[in-house]
């Protein structure tokens, strides 16, 4: 016969934790930041650790007295054992030095009840045929990424934990000896403005069709895979436009100095062979990873780049575009301007999820073009659902000469930071950049 399954606990290391509480007050300090009362599984510890957990709340002694005490006025004392077990805890720790082991043991044994239990309640929703096979694969997915990420799901996060998360980070940045403490742009203006891109951050790139949207996203692409992390930064690109062959001739159109169209054509020149294979060569060890899936969902999106996360890692998403997305439960009572809600928001929670940046470029609505200044503005958006609460970065790309032919700004591109939840925007103007479209490339423009 085989033996029983044994469900994970460390009764005994639940044991020496409260009997440790007993003997020292600064083991209850540690063990409130590691345990809850749900990690322990035996429900008389539970119930006494909780009790400890609410006196040490109440600026109260804890110690058998007060907890028996405590129990006794919860009508909870013979749940927890009776007075003759409380008291006996005291007496099963004779030192106090490996309590932070202990700890662990009940958090690993917690963690693999909780994966058990979520594994076991999804393998009955398996056999739920109202749920499509996409929905279903989406929770599991979720469900293991969020284990593998060891995330304790708590109501609150005391402002001590905050507090030492900004305290350390606030420290390593001061080591460094520049202002960006975010991803490296490659744009010396972006970075002044943005201090570099964000963990967490939902970065909006708009314009008209034509302006080269696509292009800058993929410049900032290479530019953070190369400048960041020692060169090994991974950037993912969903474009739900063009192939993958398309975007990387028009990276290695960037890279190399050679006319996009005849990268196409493959009319070459002889002396252009050598820059060509060294673009291709140099882009082929950068760690950027490309989707060009015309019916990608949030899901999709949202699948794939846990799956990048956890095994290769992931540093940046770039979307193009925002409005292309398919919806993931398309409704027939669902407008355009819901649609593009729901995404969004869902594209800010992916960067907090993720605790990387995305950069998802959007359409502009014609209603530009309906106007004698063609500059964009935070006004443009307010008809696409919610990007503009969602985003904490809008930019804008704006070519006066695609408007106007005489113009004597050939070649230029306006960058403009309309909104920007942590810097400064720019002026109406914007920052000057040179676009030289024949090889996808920009490029900031030196004030003479």
């Amino acid at each position: 016969m085989n033996a029983p399954i044994k469900v994970p606990s460390e009764l005994e290391a639940e044991k020496a934790i409260l009997g440790g509480i007993f003997m020292d007050q600064d083991v209850l300090i540690f063990s409130i930041d590691m345990l809850g009362p749900e990690d322990f599984y035996d429900s008389k510890h539970k119930i006494i650790y909780k009790a400890m957990v609410e006196l040490s709340a109440e600026h109260k002694t804890v110690d058998p007295t007060t907890v028996l005490s405590y129990l006794d006025s919860a009508n909870q004392l013979e749940q927890a054992g009776g007075a003759i077990y409380i008291t006996s805890l005291a007496e099963h720790v004779y030192s106090i030095d490996n309590m932070e082991s202990y700890a662990e043991l009940i958090l690993d044994a917690s963690f693999r009840r909780k994966a058990i239990e979520k594994f076991n309640t999804l393998s009955q929703e398996g056999y739920n045929t109202n749920v499509s096979a996409e929905d279903y694969l989406e929770v599991v997915e979720k469900t293991i990424f969020d284990l593998q990420q060891n995330k304790r799901t708590t109501a609150f996060r005391r402002i001590n934990d905050v507090a030492k998360r900004v305290l350390d980070e606030t420290t390593k940045n001061a080591t460094k000896n520049t202002e960006i403490i975010g991803l490296d742009t490659g744009f010396g203006s972006l970075n002044k403005y943005t201090q570099g891109f964000q963990k967490g951050a939902l970065i909006i790139l708009a314009a008209r069709p034509a302006m080269g949207k696509s292009a800058f996203a993929l410049n900032l692409a290479y530019n953070v895979a190369v400048l960041n992390d020692n060169g090994h930064a991974r950037v993912a690109v969903f474009n739900l436009e063009m192939s993958d062959e398309q975007l990387v001739e028009r990276m290695i159109a960037a890279k190399s100095q050679i006319k996009l169209k005849n990268i196409k054509s493959g009319k070459i020149q002889q002396s252009e062979w050598i820059r060509f294979n060294t673009a291709v060569n140099d882009l082929s060890e950068l760690n950027i990873y490309f989707d060009d899936a015309s019916d990608t969902t949030i899901s999709s999106i949202r699948s794939k780049c846990r799956k990048l996360k956890s095994e290769d890692g992931l540093d940046m998403i770039v979307i193009d575009y925002l409005q292309l997305i398919a919806s993931d439960k398309a409704s027939s009572r669902d407008s355009e301007f819901d649609k593009v809600t729901k995404i969004s928001r869902s594209l800010k929670l992916l960067a907090r999820e993720l605790e990387v940046p995305v950069i998802a470029l959007s359409q502009l609505s014609r209603s530009v073009e309906q106007r004698e200044d063609k500059h964009p503005g935070m006004a443009d958006l307010r008809s696409s659902g919610s990007i503009e609460q969602d985003a904490d970065i809008v930019m804008f790309l704006y070519r006066d000469e695609y408007y106007n032919k005489a113009s004597e700004r050939k070649g230029e591109a306006d960058l403009i930071i309309a909104k920007n939840r942590s810097g400064s925007t720019t002026e109406a103007d914007g920052v000057p950049f040179m676009f030289q479209g024949e090889y996808q490339k920009f490029r900031e423009k030196k004030e003479d």
